[in-house]
């Protein structure tokens, strides 16, 4: 009875107790089961996968029950969740990536429903799946599987290609191709070097494997790219029938020079200075393996649009991360004439090539006449159409031109759309801006000759200085040309000029229609399948065309104090030039001569740019307006302090970097002596690679192996190049162009299907030949412990009774009150009561003597206390 556990927070903790000794559980999972689908989006399953997939999601759907539920995930290099009403997959399908979208798949669980994994897939996984079944079953999610398999058929596929990675000038070297298939059948073989068919072959396939060996040796100094091609009369799969590798050919430190010029005098210069000079007089014929080995590039007065967009990107990072060196030589076709503003060199060079508004001497009213027929409909990367992406390229036109120029804007197919008649910009730039990309492709070829008419009527209401026409057409769908020879003449004798931009190759049906048309009007030709390239064609047909700056008048040069930052000793400069690009000097950048005119424009100029230097003369070396500069005594000097800055230093010995490719990761192995050791201790060695060919850079995290010895490997992306360099201190060490040899994602490597069920095995699930029955699987019983909330609600009542108790339960005397209002009755009594009581008499003020308490006090006390309680 001490205990007094009638108490209630007493009673509280009693039954509490007891239910915490009873060890009570709650069911965690509800009845139903969410089923997470993982569909195999990849190159190599999608043939099987849209012959299968509809039959297998119509199953699934109809066979859940009501409280279950189904969620898709397509994947292949990414996972991706399917949202509602969506079917489509946009990523890349280049790999298989299993193991990535399964842990997608589980971090996305809600972890109060029973789940199922289900596996859509071919089963081969362009990636291993170590980890993964620990993963699952520490989730406690069984990984079921259906393979995706494709009727039985020949096949063949390239399983290796082995090249050597480098060999020196002339020394023949071997190439081996090792091919996989069924059944037993001899194979054409085609080999290609640099885009160019080398030889062609068979290969004689027996019990499922066959090889071939060829060799070849190259003279030419740089890296050359090797393509196998497979030609089966039958094969099921075409994805694993190319395999291509680079080869670097080592010669000495040499510079690129690509000229305009048949018999350049920059060149015989420089070679009589000693320089190693490779001449490319054919820039189209430019690519990754030109930049492999040499130590400076050279342009001298050529175009942009006569380099491929991509080696015109590998640029940047050839002189950043690399620390190769870059020069651009002056001329008509050079900077701002050749349509570099804005371009991918643009931030290398250290002169701006805007042309300002007070130095424009003419005005331009310029016509664009827009395919938009329905092959423009079509989309490319990034999920845009061709005709987003051409409408992107005309709005930058319009932002290059100023505001005194004119233009017009035109899209046709089967007759002209004027969307922007002739209109000076100045105030209405963002309103022909608006008009231009809302353009949206119609139906039909383009009509050649109607665009090109309704363009010419735009310009005749021009007084412009320069009028011209850029005519846009897809190469392959370019229709009635009609009279367009006696058009062309009309508009020439009028003043105005043609450039066309070719969506497509000279290989397509139209293209020679568009190169007359280009000949003929006097203007420029640009080919390119790449529809992404387009934005950058217009603009660099609008700065050749609206700002070109070359000034054909001699201008006295004026020398710097900055030659002597690159030069041993001073220069007897020659006294004038015969024309020069304007441009203007960079912030950061040193100029060594200016003109003498009132624009003090730089003449030459040079930076660091990271790694590497690049500079700039904007006076002909050669050619036309060169007659001063080739007759000066100190042409010679002047090329030979420019060759050797841009070479920059020699890298010493005793560093020594090699790299190799195993499998689809690429392992770099820097090596270094005793020499190196101090050097690379206080400054730590690094190295930077870029992918594709604008050459996006990353470092990469170095693992010291050994005195002497530093690794570090990377992930090779299919068809993707990689270029890079290891930066130890002020030298750099140059590797690439490098490619991995054969796609994973077609390699089809039957180990990954047993990883794959050893996985699912291990995890609790099974091979679902029958769809319908995985709604019926068993499922986890699993229960939550309610002891841990019982134990706590436990202490706090024991807490708040003890608190009670401590306090005091009793409560103490409370001073006199004014109590309730009581009812009649209750009253009457009371003053009954009161009246027998002795009536007390006031004292008179004054010292009161203690009263001893006595039977009546105690009495009193109590009544008060009652009539407190009520």
């Amino acid at each position: 009875r001490r205990l007094q556990l009638w108490l209630p927070l007493r009673a509280i903790c009693l039954g509490l107790l007891v239910l915490i000794l009873v060890q009570p559980q709650i069911r965690r999972f509800g009845r139903g089961l969410d089923l997470w689908v993982l569909v195999d989006r990849s190159a190599s399953a999608a043939d099987a996968m849209a012959a299968h997939l509809p039959e297998w999601q119509a199953l699934l759907e109809r066979s859940k029950a009501p409280e279950d539920r189904l969620f898709y995930v397509d994947y292949a290099d990414l996972p991706v969740v399917r949202g509602e009403g969506t079917g489509s997959f946009s990523g890349s399908a280049e790999a298989t990536r299993t193991g990535l979208a399964v842990q997608h798949s589980l971090s996305l669980m809600p972890q109060h429903r029973a789940a199922r994994i289900l596996a859509l897939t071919d089963g081969f996984s362009t990636e291993p799946l170590s980890g993964l079944a620990e993963r699952l079953a520490a989730q406690h999610v069984p990984l079921d599987y259906r393979f995706a398999t494709q009727v039985a058929s020949a096949d063949y596929g390239i399983s290796e290609f082995r090249v050597p990675s480098r060999a020196q000038p002339g020394e023949p070297f071997i190439l081996e191709i090792q091919v996989s298939g069924e059944p037993d059948a001899t194979v054409p073989v085609e080999v290609s070097r640099d885009g160019k068919v080398l030889t062609s072959g068979k290969v004689v396939v027996r019990a499922g494997q066959g090889s071939m060996r060829f060799t070849d040796r190259v003279v030419t100094p740089g890296a050359h790219r090797y393509s196998i091609r497979l030609l089966p009369e039958k094969d099921a799969r075409s994805g694993n029938n190319v395999a291509e590798s680079w080869i670097e050919i080592i010669g000495g430190a040499r510079l690129l020079l690509v000229t305009n010029y048949t018999d350049d005098p920059l060149a015989r210069a420089l070679r009589a200075q000693g320089f190693e000079v490779q001449i490319i007089d054919h820039p189209n014929s430019l690519n990754l393996g030109h930049l492999s080995g040499t130590k400076g590039v050279i342009l001298n007065n050529v175009p942009a649009y006569s380099i491929p967009p991509e080696f015109l990107s590998a640029l940047d990072l050839y002189v950043r991360v690399q620390g190769g060196g870059f020069l651009m030589v002056g001329g008509k076709l050079s900077f701002g004439s050749g349509g570099y503003f804005r371009s991918a060199i643009d931030e290398l060079l250290p002169v701006s090539m805007e042309l300002r508004t007070e130095h424009r001497k003419l005005a331009v009213a310029m016509a664009v006449v827009m395919d938009r027929s329905g092959s423009m409909a079509a989309s490319v990367a990034g999920g845009v159409t061709k005709m987003d992406l051409a409408n992107e390229g005309v709005a930058r036109a319009i932002e290059l031109l100023g505001p005194n120029d004119a233009v017009s804007v035109l899209a046709v197919d089967s007759e002209p759309h004027v969307v922007v008649p002739l209109t000076k910009l100045r105030e209405n730039r963002k309103d022909i801006d608006d008009r231009v990309r809302r353009i949206t492709s119609g139906g039909g070829g383009i009509f050649v000759y109607v665009g090109l008419k309704a363009a010419w009527e735009e310009l005749k209401k021009s007084d412009a200085g320069q009028r011209h026409v850029v005519l846009f057409s897809d190469a392959a769908d370019s229709e009635e040309p009609g009279e367009y020879k006696a058009l062309i003449d009309e508009m020439l004798a009028g003043g105005a000029t043609i450039s066309v931009i070719g969506l497509g190759n000279t290989l397509d049906p139209d293209a020679d229609l568009l190169q007359d048309i280009a000949a003929r009007g006097k203007g420029r030709i640009f080919f390119n399948a790449d529809a992404s390239s387009l934005p950058g064609l217009f603009a660099q047909e609008t700065v050749a065309l609206a700002r070109s700056a070359f000034l054909d008048e001699p201008v006295k040069l004026t020398p710097g104090v900055g030659w002597m930052e690159i030069a041993a000793k001073p220069l007897q400069w020659l006294e004038a030039v015969d024309g020069y690009n304007l441009s203007y000097l960079k912030p950061d950048a040193t100029g060594a001569a200016f003109s003498g005119d009132e624009y003090a424009a730089p003449l030459i100029a040079f930076w660091q740019r990271g790694a590497g230097r690049s500079a700039v003369v904007s006076f002909p070396l050669g050619g036309d307006f060169s007659q001063r500069v080739r007759d000066w005594p100190g042409y010679g000097d002047f090329t030979q302090t420019l060759g050797r800055w841009l070479m920059g230093d020699e890298l010493p010995p005793g560093l020594g970097l090699r790299t190799r490719v195993d499998g689809s990761e690429l392992r770099l192995d820097l090596l270094y002596d005793a020499g190196w050791e101090d050097r690379l201790t206080q400054n730590a060695p690094q190295v930077v690679v870029g992918e594709g060919p604008a050459g996006e850079s990353k470092t990469l995290v170095w693992q010291r192996i050994e005195p002497g010895h530093y690794t570090a490997a990377m992930p090779l992306e299919p068809g993707r190049v990689v270029r890079g360099a290891v930066q130890a201190g002020k030298f750099t060490v140059p590797f690439g162009p490098i490619i991995s040899g054969t796609n994973p994602e077609w390699m089809l490597d039957r180990e990954r299907r047993s990883e794959l069920q050893a996985v699912s095995q291990a995890s609790g699930g099974v091979e679902r030949v029958d769809l319908a029955k995985i709604w019926k699987a068993p499922r986890r019983e699993e229960f939550s412990d309610l002891r841990p909330w019982l134990i706590t609600a436990l202490l706090l009542v024991f807490v708040a009774d003890a608190l009670l108790t401590r306090l005091g339960w009793k409560v103490r005397k409370l001073p006199k009150m004014q109590g309730p209002k009581l009812p009649r009755w209750r009253t009457k009594e009371r003053s009954v009561k009161d009246a027998s009581a002795p009536r007390v008499q006031p004292v008179e003020s004054g010292p009161v003597a203690p009263v001893e308490p006595g039977p009546d006090a105690a009495d009193a006390r109590r009544k008060r206390f009652r009539q407190a309680k009520r």
